[in-house]
């Protein structure tokens, strides 16, 4: 096992054990919020067809001055018969969409015609830009969803639009999520005077949804190694385990010992803070990622090295692909402290200004204040023994 490994080492490990990728088909109109795990390519061109982007009347662009009259030879609607050809002299009446007559190179909109008769009047120019070009989007057999890529409505109308009604995406694995610890009980019951709510379960939930996984939240489990083996071993139908506490130096820290003792740990402690004592290994031959107890340190080592762990498992696009957290680089409004020998990841509030990004902090930076997490929207990413000073361009981590 390896101790107090850098956060690329950390991430490096990880991902040599990763979470089972499995791949299934769904329907198109069930594919909403999944992973795309093979890129998706054009079966038609797009448009299909020349075609127009307003109503108006399809003419020659060489017989248009302005009040010349011209014969409408018929029309063309989306959807319908092949138009007629226009001739010198002519115009056809067209709708949006429709299909762009043989011998017809522009269009004249609606708004500057009148038609009297068989006839129409053109008070207006003649436009070849409000013709939509085939295949000018997209041609056939061109990629336009990569693997990896996450399918929202726009996603979703794309792969329609290229003809695609079925698709194949990752199946969504499932998380095991296990707090530890005594003192923790469930939001809405009695407390005793030495426990708390328990809240990192929830929190850790809801990130690994957010990664496009399925996550099966247990119960707190009590500071015994006979609870927590129970909980382990029950989760075996899991694809992977997140713990939150217990992987310390204390007597009570039982995730550490149950993994040193039973399971095959590969590192623990990370050169990070806050969040420096995570540990990852196998427990019975299935990855287990155990966070610290302390619910901010547990959220930052979930965003630091958990979503990429899962991202990397689960071949995410880097840029398409489910993200929390995007690197960017922010310019500080005030001094902030370093970490001996750690990469430092203070909370920040990173707002945009004038086009650029600027970072100040607004709570206490204890591990154990939840509401610092919701008051900032990003963590700094200062190197190890490197204090931040005010206007000073730093990396940083800038969470959705």
């Amino acid at each position: 096992m390896e101790r107090r490994v850098t956060p690329e080492r950390a991430i490096e490990i990880a991902s040599s054990y990763p979470i089972p990728r499995v791949v299934e088909n769904v329907a198109l109109d069930q594919s909403g919020d999944r992973v795309l795990a093979t890129a998706l390519s054009s079966l038609v061109d797009d448009p299909r067809f020349d075609n127009s982007a307003m109503d108006g009347f399809a003419v020659r662009l060489e017989d248009i001055t302005e009040g010349v009259t011209l014969s409408i030879v018929g029309e063309s609607r989306a959807g319908g018969p092949e138009p007629p050809m226009v001739g010198p002299g002519e115009a056809c009446r067209i709708m949006t969409g429709a299909r762009i007559p043989a011998g017809a190179d522009s269009i004249v909109v609606v708004e500057d015609t009148n038609v009297s008769g068989s006839n129409v009047r053109i008070n207006g120019k003649a436009r070849p830009g409000f013709i939509r070009r085939r295949a000018e989007n997209l041609s056939v057999g061109q990629e336009a969803l990569p693997a990896g890529t996450l399918l929202g409505p726009a996603e979703i109308g794309l792969a329609a639009t290229m003809g695609h009604h079925q698709v194949a995406v990752v199946k969504k694995p499932r998380i095991a999520i296990v707090s530890t610890g005594d003192e923790l009980v469930a939001p809405g019951s009695e407390l005793s005077p030495s426990e708390i709510y328990e809240s990192n379960s929830y929190a850790l939930s809801s990130l690994v949804e957010r990664m496009g996984c399925t996550p099966v939240r247990h119960h707190a489990v009590a500071d015994t190694l006979e609870d927590l083996k129970a909980a382990l071993s029950s989760l075996r139908e899991c694809d992977a385990i997140i713990t939150s506490g217990g992987v310390s130096m204390g007597d009570f820290d039982l995730v550490r010992r149950i993994m040193e003792e039973e399971g095959d740990p590969l590192f623990w402690k990370v050169a990070m803070r806050p969040g420096g004592p995570p540990m990852f290994g196998t427990w019975e031959g299935k990855p287990l990622f155990a966070l610290p107890g302390n619910p901010v340190s547990s959220l930052v080592v979930f965003h630091l090295l958990v979503e990429p762990w899962i991202a990397d498992s689960l071949g995410y696009h880097e840029e398409a692909g489910p993200r929390l957290s995007r690197k960017v680089t922010v310019r500080l409004q005030e001094d902030v402290a370093g970490a001996p020998g750690k990469v430092c990841l203070r909370r920040i509030r990173i707002r945009s200004e004038n086009g650029e990004l600027l970072a100040t902090t607004h709570t206490h930076q204890g591990s154990g204040n939840m509401h610092s997490m919701v008051a900032h929207n990003g963590l700094t990413l200062l190197p190890p023994d490197t204090n931040g000073k005010s206007g000073q361009i730093i990396e940083a981590l800038w969470v959705h």
